[in-house]
């Protein structure tokens, strides 16, 4: 009993005593609602997390391990967010926005040297967004992720049949995304890719290999479709579309 306890603990927090801070804290503020709770979580968390500035927490956010979060200046996280930043960390960039149920987890119970979620400025993550970092994901600034994008920084390995897939271990060797991509809503990034800068993931896609930048891919599994840089080199004249900045 005592061991799995303990497990608990570790799993929620850094030491024992910054539990005990923690929640208390949660306690007392996590709930508080409107523009009241968020003046006063952008001060008192300063106490759990590490904050650049003053962070916009709305009541109903998760946290845990905060001691191993860092949020920059005007951050917003809004209700039902859960940020769990086993070692290796979650930070998130200056002037991004974390929607609800958005779920941002590390989850590096194996210890995995590279693990951690490294988001950049002026990013979005989108409702009910999932990004796992065992495998160590890391976001350049300006990135839009629409709702439901899953960002999975893990694979298991599942080569023998003649043993349980959970017995044999994963692989996790990262995901990177550059400056200026959006990715559509619901799409899948799945381990070792990396989406170059400006590129474009259509929604419901499934990447399984590198995006070349300034491309569009879309489909499962996703094909580059599109070379955005090359159009705009050919582009004849067309009407004007209204666009809203």
């Amino acid at each position: 009993m005592l061991d799995r306890i303990r497990y608990y603990i570790n799993a929620h927090s850094t030491s024992l005593g910054r539990y005990v801070l923690e929640q208390v804290l949660f306690l007392c503020f996590a709930w508080v609602p409107s523009i009241l709770g968020v003046g006063i979580r952008a001060i008192v968390y300063k106490l759990i997390l590490h904050s650049r500035g003053f962070a916009a927490i709305e009541s109903g956010v998760r946290l845990g391990q905060p001691n191993n979060i860092t949020l920059g200046r005007n951050v917003y996280i809004d209700c039902g967010v859960y940020l769990h930043a086993c070692p290796g960390g979650i930070e998130i960039g200056d002037n991004s926005f974390v929607m609800h149920h958005a779920e941002l987890h590390v989850y590096n119970f194996r210890q995995i040297p590279h693990a951690g979620i490294k988001i950049g400025r002026d990013c979005l993550i989108s409702e009910f967004c999932v990004i796992r970092g065992q495998g160590g994901v890391t976001i350049g600034d300006k990135v839009y992720l629409a709702p439901l994008v899953q960002i999975l920084a893990v694979n298991h390995v599942f080569s023998d049949p003649t043993r349980p897939i959970i017995e044999q271990g994963i692989t996790a060797e990262g995901i990177v995304i550059e400056d200026n991509v959006w990715i559509g809503a619901g799409a899948i990034i799945t381990d070792g890719v990396r989406i170059g800068q400006g590129a474009v993931i259509g929604a419901g896609a499934v990447v399984t290999r590198d995006v070349p930048p300034h491309t569009v891919a879309v489909g499962a599994p996703a094909q580059v479709v599109k070379d955005i840089a090359l159009e705009a080199t050919e582009r004849v004249a067309q009407p004007e579309q209204m666009v809203y900045l």
